[in-house]
């Protein structure tokens, strides 16, 4: 019976330890956490412990519904991952500029655009 009593003591801090090093995200001006490929995250993504989250009062999401055996573990291949990604990403401003189509008159299109190709939606 002691052996049973320190097995079930050992499984109980082995999964609260589990518990405490899994990581969810918040957003800025939420009050719910996410897994991290949450349709919610799309404008801001804040990483935070699972425990810490709870502590702080979060809630979990309803639609990606979060939990500590479906969220991932924190890491250093994490970090690692989100460092090559930032440098690889590459911001190009893009302005507006106007279209380079003729319109029926044989006239240059007056509207502007973003587009590569140089033209409106209507060339």
């Amino acid at each position: 019976m002691k052996a049973f009593k320190t097995l079930v003591l050992f499984v109980t801090f082995a999964i609260s330890y589990g518990v405490s090093a899994q990581t969810v995200y918040t957003t800025k001006t939420g009050e719910k956490y996410h897994k991290s490929n949450c349709h919610y995250l799309k404008y801001s993504k804040k990483a935070i412990k699972l425990d810490k989250a709870k502590a702080l009062g979060y809630t979990a999401c309803k639609v990606c519904k979060p939990t500590a055996s479906n969220t991932k573990e924190t890491s250093n291949s994490l970090t690692s991952k989100k460092k090559t990604k930032d440098k690889s990403v590459t911001t190009k401003k893009v302005t507006a500029t106007q279209c380079t189509g003729e319109t029926k008159s044989g006239k240059r299109c007056k509207r502007k655009t973003k587009n590569a190709n140089g033209r409106c939606y209507q060339h």
